[in-house]
């Protein structure tokens, strides 16, 4: 039975479900903040803060794959002891990591992933970028 994966919150009534592009597109959104941008094309959703990256994830794949911002000793540490993280594809290899949401993390390690990718660029912005409810 494969395992499906839930984002603070989102459920999935559908039994061995993974979380399908909607509930991923609304987990991104609720970030203070965030909006999302098409820079790459329509397939691909571009999740930003303060006019900066945070997720990416191509709208067509199955299953998906969520890219974020990570710290870089982290990184390596996460990409060795899981095989559905990988370095980030097409960005760059230090400071992202691509998450196969094939059901076989835990579900607080993803929704935690992407709420510190979100933590991490809020965090090098300006202070008159930043959202005031972060």
């Amino acid at each position: 039975m494969t395992r499906h994966v839930l984002l603070r919150g989102l459920a999935c009534d559908r039994e061995g479900c993974v979380v399908d592009q909607h509930e991923l597109r609304a987990q991104c959104l609720a970030f203070p903040g965030a909006g999302e941008e098409f820079p790459f094309g329509d397939e691909v959703s571009v999740f930003k803060v303060g006019g900066k990256m945070f997720a990416v994830c191509p709208l067509d794949d199955e299953p998906l794959r969520l890219s974020v911002k990570c710290d870089p000793e982290l990184a390596v540490q996460l990409r060795a002891a899981h095989p559905a993280i990988a370095p980030g594809y097409h960005l760059n290899k230090r400071h992202w990591n691509t998450i196969t949401l094939d059901g076989s993390l835990p579900d607080q390690m993803v929704a935690d992933l992407l709420g510190d990718s979100y933590d991490l660029v809020v965090a090098s912005l300006p202070k008159a970028r930043r959202p005031p409810d972060r």
